[in-house]
């Protein structure tokens, strides 16, 4: 199949290398031209296209993967005029399920099959094949798309009509939010009470406290390694989502608002570029009683 991948991140990229291992032909942009080109570098059946118009032109699928909602909207906008009846359209990013519904709506008054499908998993799980996959959008079009999906993650589920993908990613982020600052907090007190962390996750990760938070990047909290697999400038966008969609929902979260100041912190402790589990570092700075 002849793939349009816009967005070649540390997600992104990836999965767009999936599809290609797959045997799918890929046509590629990014913001940033040298990470497609990168990419391109990896095979012959991948081209760089000068801008996502070029991108999706003549693409029987076309993949977004960028990182908030106006560069979705300004993605859409600019390959609108390249689009053609049955098309299909899938976004992977993280965005409003407001914007969603409305993108969809747009793009079936020209016969474009429109899909908000958000993933969780992280990195790792771009890499190896693994995300768990969150579909909103037509039945028809969920359909079209699965055998491309399963390239890409081991659980695809189709959620209901244009932004229900978007809207249990959001859920997602809370329990993922939320089960990061238990594993944080764990582990300080642990090291607090005198005790080797690794043994401790040895010890409680088989048990009722066990998580994937926990278990893959409780190790890295222990030995400082915050290199990114997830931005906390990316889970502090989330989270601004959940709080907008909680709010239109009459909704108040307090663990939402905890974990919206602990990213904030982690931030402004120089950590935006780091990966989630460097809101232990925040955690260690703000929770040391004097």
């Amino acid at each position: 199949m002849e793939i349009a991948w816009i967005g070649t991140g540390i997600m992104g990229a990836p999965m767009a290398r999936n599809l290609m291992r797959a045997g799918h032909r890929l046509r590629v942009h990014n913001r940033t031209a040298k990470k497609a080109v990168a990419l391109a570098a990896e095979g012959s059946e991948v081209i760089v296209a000068a801008d996502p118009a070029a991108a999706a032109g003549g693409a029987e699928a076309v993949f977004m993967m960028v990182p908030d909602t106006p560069d979705v909207e300004s993605v859409v906008a600019r390959i609108a005029p390249a689009l053609h009846k049955d098309q299909l359209v899938i976004d992977m990013s993280t965005i409003a399920p407001a914007a969603e519904h409305a993108i969809a709506e747009r793009l079936a008054k020209a016969g474009v099959d429109y899909l908000d499908a958000p993933v969780s998993g992280g990195e790792a799980g771009a890499i190896d094949g693994t995300l768990t996959i969150m579909v909103g959008g037509a039945e028809s079009a969920y359909k079209r798309a699965f055998p491309l999906f399963e390239k890409l993650g081991r659980r695809v589920t189709h959620m209901g009509p244009p932004g229900a993908g978007q809207m249990t990613k959001l859920a997602n982020q809370v329990a993922v939010a939320l089960t990061l600052e238990a594993a944080a907090e764990a582990l300080a007190l642990a090291e607090s009470g005198g005790l080797d962390r690794a043994r401790v996750l040895e010890a409680i990760g088989a048990g009722a406290a066990g998580s994937w938070q926990l278990s893959n990047l409780g190790p890295k909290i222990i030995a400082h390694d915050w290199r990114p697999g997830f931005f906390i400038k990316l889970i502090r966008k989330d989270l601004r989502l959940v709080a907008d969609a909680a709010r239109a929902g009459g909704l108040a979260l307090p663990g939402l608002a905890l974990m919206q100041s602990m990213f904030n912190a982690a931030a402004a402790f120089g950590h935006d570029l780091d990966g989630t589990q460097a809101v232990a570092a925040a955690l260690d700075r703000l929770a040391r009683l004097k």
